[in-house]
């Protein structure tokens, strides 16, 4: 469908398909909606919830202060779509416009939006990962039984992996008066998507709220009970820590399977597209009748050397839907670029961590503001003399500054006399990011290279 008349009738009477019923593919469904279309919507979800908001699953909801089931995300207008819900796309046929679905039904489009996100990472050893107590958070369902868990005032907590979501858990159990370890194989929490400097300050945190912090360790096993439920994980240095609930909080991985065999440039790093949000083959050519949005997209971003970047943010999941949305009914010349900043918060042991920019792109930081001791202070990242991204403890204020400066290539060192002389000395530090080709599960934004085609891996799991 490409010319006047084409998208005309697209927009009157076509079908369009959205597969992933999540927050990227409501704001694309309601955008499409906004701006006209009038044809046929299918918002397809393996969950069999409509689209629900997913930052308070490891916030309120397992402090007990928030129900699940009110987490559904606020519609901005009516859709009028028809819901396939808890049914998985199992497949896509790109020559003849269908999805297949698990229930072995097809559904034909004349544009496809994949916004099948993330899901988490599961433990390595599936026997192990079936015990009884042994937890991962992602989903509505995965919150409502941990928090179950936790209610039930286990003697121990074991929360494997210390990035953004394992170290809200390990605040929730401090809040809730839980006994709790934290076994993370690098340095420090943190320290894959802010670097050892700040990863420092992010161990103190857990350390001085009653954390068992385990650093530079990996959990080699767990060990069951007759009864089939988890009692003890062991770990690389030789310790055993006695634990009845163990949360596995080791990244994300992209649901991209369902592509295999569809030609599509989708792979375990997501699915690449141009910057107008539309999907790679695996030759590389653009398709025009695929979209992408969300957890799942891979794109290339002016600011940070047209490198394709793939974004676990919510802001960007709603920024990019729409621009996809935009773009589906658009002729070339009225497309528009997906040009969101990276931008990310988590809340933990009472302190507001917020970011933008790509603190992992950074080699050095410089605190600008606050002080690291008192835990109210902004870091900026600078990358090969310009300003690469900015995260802030408690100072949030400051983020819409450095953001300006981030879009703008400001140069780095930051040059101007800081406004708040308490600052500590303003010299640029080594950011101290862990080497990139030793996996560690963390950051929320992944550089994958520049070709679209490119499906190697940079992770290598292994067991934590």
């Amino acid at each position: 469908m490409s010319g006047d008349g084409s998208l005309e009738r697209l927009r009157r009477s076509g079908r369009i398909v959205v597969v992933g019923a999540s927050l990227a593919g409501l704001r694309a469904a309601e955008t499409l909606r906004e701006k006209g279309f009038a044809g046929t919507l299918t918002m397809i979800g393996d969950e069999p919830y409509e689209p629900y908001d997913r930052p308070p699953l490891s916030k309120q909801v397992l402090l007990g202060k928030a129900v699940a089931d009110h987490t559904a995300l606020p519609r901005r207008r009516r859709i009028d779509a028809d819901w396939r819900l808890g049914v998985p796309a199992t497949g896509l046929d790109m020559a003849e416009r269908v999805v297949r679905l698990g229930d072995g039904t097809e559904v034909g489009y004349d544009r496809l939006l994949i916004a099948t996100g993330v899901r988490a990472r599961p433990w390595p050893n599936e026997e192990e990962g079936a015990l009884g107590g042994v937890f991962v958070l992602r989903t509505r369902d995965d919150a409502v039984a941990l928090e179950r868990s936790l209610a039930a005032g286990p003697r121990r907590v074991l929360v494997i992996g210390a990035g953004f979501t394992g170290s809200e858990i390990a605040s929730a159990c401090r809040e809730r008066g839980l006994p709790v370890t934290v076994a993370e194989r690098a340095d420090a929490p943190l320290v894959g998507a802010l670097g050892g400097v700040i990863g420092a300050v992010a161990a103190e945190m857990h350390r001085e709220n009653g954390v068992d912090l385990r650093t530079g360790v990996m959990v080699t096993g767990l060990e069951g009970d007759p009864s089939g439920r988890v009692r003890a994980a062991h770990l690389s240095d030789g310790s055993v820590v006695e634990a009845d609930v163990v949360v596995v909080s080791l990244g994300a991985m992209r649901n991209t399977e369902w592509l295999a065999g569809s030609g599509l440039g989708a792979g375990p790093r997501g699915i690449a597209c141009d910057a107008g949000c539309r999907a790679f083959d695996v030759r590389g050519i653009v398709t025009d009748d695929v979209y992408v949005a969300g957890d799942v997209a891979r794109s290339p971003h002016a600011l940070f050397g047209y490198q394709f970047l793939s974004l676990e943010h919510w802001g960007n999941a709603v920024a990019q839907a729409e621009t996809a949305a935009h773009n589906m009914l658009s002729e070339s010349s009225d497309r528009r670029p997906h040009l969101w900043v990276p931008a990310f918060w988590s809340s933990q042991f009472g302190v507001n961590v917020k970011s933008v920019g790509v603190p992992s792109m950074g080699t050095e930081i410089m605190i600008a503001q606050g002080s690291r001791d008192e835990r109210r202070f902004t870091g900026v990242y600078g990358y090969q003399g310009r300003v690469i991204g900015a995260v802030t403890f408690d100072q949030c204020r400051w983020l819409p500054f450095y953001q300006r400066m981030i879009e703008t290539t400001a140069p780095f060192p930051l040059e101007f006399p800081t406004v708040d002389r308490r600052s500590e000395g303003n010299k640029p530090m080594d950011a101290d990011f862990p080497d990139p080709s030793v996996p560690t599960h963390g950051p929320t934004i992944t550089l994958s290279g520049y070709s679209p085609a490119d499906r190697r891996m940079t992770f290598v799991p292994a067991h934590h």
